[in-house]
């Protein structure tokens, strides 16, 4: 009996190790088991459910499951404001009003919940964002794989000397191979080691939860990451836009696309208004006013610090 246990056992831990080094036979199983319901679905989003997309040399993002389409959006508004919505023709029309008003909770009714791999640098920037429910791989007592991020060529580039949280020019010619030699060789050496000190050849190996601060923080993750649309919205405004660091930033784009297709009258109107829009203080709207007026204005008569109006300049040529 205790060996039948046994065989049961190590039986099941080969299927789940099979499943995770062969997601696509179980994507494939997923969207073959066809489900009937009664509640709303979209259908640019049944289309991606479970699929993989890749992101970076070894990530993805996959839709796991998803709650709500604009018309859940448009349903909460009416029964929050009733009346006050009457003079709005259409469903798109109220959530451009919605989004342009920053009206939040209509928003919070569509959910979302994504698997995403990638790698560990990438993730503490990511769980910044704290209004989301996440389940991470543990690594106290799973075994990482040997995936780490290494940066095309082009993606190699010196700090910038103007921001202290972004790129300057990029490395070129002997300088950029031996950056990339000194990533690979690196991570690969790190893993050698995680791999001895867990190993059990000949003794007791090392706890997972210790061996694992031997890792680098481009190793590959994965976790499970669930949030509501106006949050969502929140993260991909910072995290999609032109100054967000490029390895977090494909990753909000290739959300993005996800979206687009499961709510695109939100997603139009976060597009119009939040990702290629712009906030005004009081300063830079007198400003404007007055240069409306034909006065010509300067940083020193605006009222701005440099880096304000530096802000400014960029929004308005």
């Amino acid at each position: 009996m205790l060996r039948l246990s046994r065989e049961l056992i190590e039986t099941n831990e080969r299927m789940a190790e099979d499943a995770t080094q062969n997601p696509e036979t179980e994507i494939a199983e997923m969207r073959a088991a066809r489900q009937s319901t009664l509640r709303a679905t979209a259908p640019g989003m049944e289309d991606h459910l479970y699929k993989i997309h890749a992101v970076l040399d070894h990530g993805f993002v996959r839709v796991v499951d998803y709650m709500g389409d604009d018309a859940a959006i448009t349903q909460a508004a009416r029964v929050s404001y009733g009346k006050g919505t009457k003079s709005v023709s259409n469903d798109e029309g109220l959530i451009r009003y919605l989004m342009r008003h920053s009206h939040s909770t209509p928003f919070e009714m569509c959910e979302i919940k994504l698997h995403v791999k990638l790698p560990v640098f990438v993730a503490r920037q990511w769980i910044r964002h704290r209004t989301a429910n996440v389940n991470e791989y543990s690594a106290r007592y799973s075994i990482l794989d040997r995936e780490f991020y290494i940066p095309s060529p082009g993606d190699l580039a010196a700090q910038s000397t103007v921001n202290s949280q972004g790129r300057g020019e990029a490395l070129a010619g002997e300088e950029a191979a031996r950056v990339l030699e000194f990533l690979k060789t690196d991570s690969m050496l790190c893993y050698d080691h995680y791999e001895q000190m867990i190993s059990q050849d000949g003794q007791m190996g090392l706890a997972r939860e210790l061996a694992r601060m031997n890792l680098p923080a481009n190793v590959y993750t994965q976790w499970y990451w669930k949030t509501d649309l106006h949050n969502l919205f929140h993260f991909l405004r910072l995290r999609a836009d032109a100054h967000a660091q490029y390895e977090i930033r494909v990753y909000a784009e290739e959300i993005c696309k996800l979206v687009a297709d499961w709510v695109p009258f939100a997603y139009r109107a976060f597009k119009d208004y939040r990702l290629g829009g712009a906030t005004l203080s009081a300063s830079a709207l007198d400003c404007i006013r007055r240069m409306l007026a034909g006065e010509v204005v300067t940083q020193e008569a605006s009222g701005m610090s440099k880096g304000e109006w530096r802000e400014f300049e960029g929004l308005i040529r």
